[in-house]
């Protein structure tokens, strides 16, 4: 992972609605949820939810995948954990 990526990641994180989402989707687990679960679940209107979907998506943090006429939405554990590791290496492992 490159500082651009973990930029994007943390950008992402910024915002309290794609904070909600990621730790319901981690909560889920690898099942995933469709879109219109995570948007019930949240009380995120539909519109909104696919645009912080989208951030999430594009920074690496959660995985789509389609089943039949459904988009399922995962987090995704090894985006999470190559940011984290980012982190450890070149942040906080300096301090020590």
């Amino acid at each position: 992972m490159d500082i651009e990526e973990v930029t994007k990641a943390f950008g992402a994180l910024s915002q309290d609605t794609r904070l909600k989402v990621l730790s319901l989707l981690v909560e889920t687990g690898t099942g995933g949820l469709p879109a219109g679960d995570i948007s019930l679940a949240l009380g995120v209107p539909q519109n909104t939810l696919s645009f912080h979907l989208s951030h999430l998506e594009h920074s690496g943090l959660i995985n789509r995948r389609r089943a039949g006429r459904f988009i399922i939405y995962s987090a995704n554990n090894e985006g999470m954990k190559n940011l984290l590791r980012y982190m450890v290496e070149n942040c906080c492992d300096k301090a020590a």
